[in-house]
């Protein structure tokens, strides 16, 4: 072997034991490969909603945290993801994200200086009036 050949492979040996991320990777590919498309979808829903709640007040400090432009955004998010993804979870599932969206859509409202007229609200394009 090569003076420049036996750098460049001693190289890649530093690099791959430096950093085994090829190893975490694939482990982390595996993991996903493991986990159902309900699990997927309920758990990307959950944080939707969890970050909705905190933004529109529901949270423990609810004047330092508000944000209802980033909110609605949210808001809009988990309505669609709900809307598209409920066929494809059982019907627990989905009852359960529903009554969340709707809780989360309620305290907008009620958050909201200025509410959104029935039926313009954030998600409500997609899950008809909430009040």
């Amino acid at each position: 072997m090569s003076e420049q050949n036996a750098d460049s492979a001693a190289q890649t040996t530093n690099h791959d034991a430096v950093y085994p991320e090829g190893d975490e990777a694939a482990q982390a590919v595996r993991d996903i490969a493991d986990v159902a498309a309900v699990e997927v979808i309920t758990t990307a829903a959950v944080h939707l909603l969890s970050a909705a709640a905190v933004k529109v007040g529901l949270a423990d400090d609810p004047d330092s945290q508000i944000d209802l432009d980033e909110a609605r955004k949210l808001i809009n998010a988990l309505a669609g993801l709900i809307t598209a993804g409920a066929p494809e979870v059982s019907d627990m599932h989905a009852r359960s994200l529903r009554d969340g969206l709707r809780s989360v859509q309620l305290a907008f409202r009620e958050a909201s200086p200025i509410p959104d007229a029935i039926g313009k609200g954030p998600g409500e394009k997609y899950t008809g009036p909430v009040n």
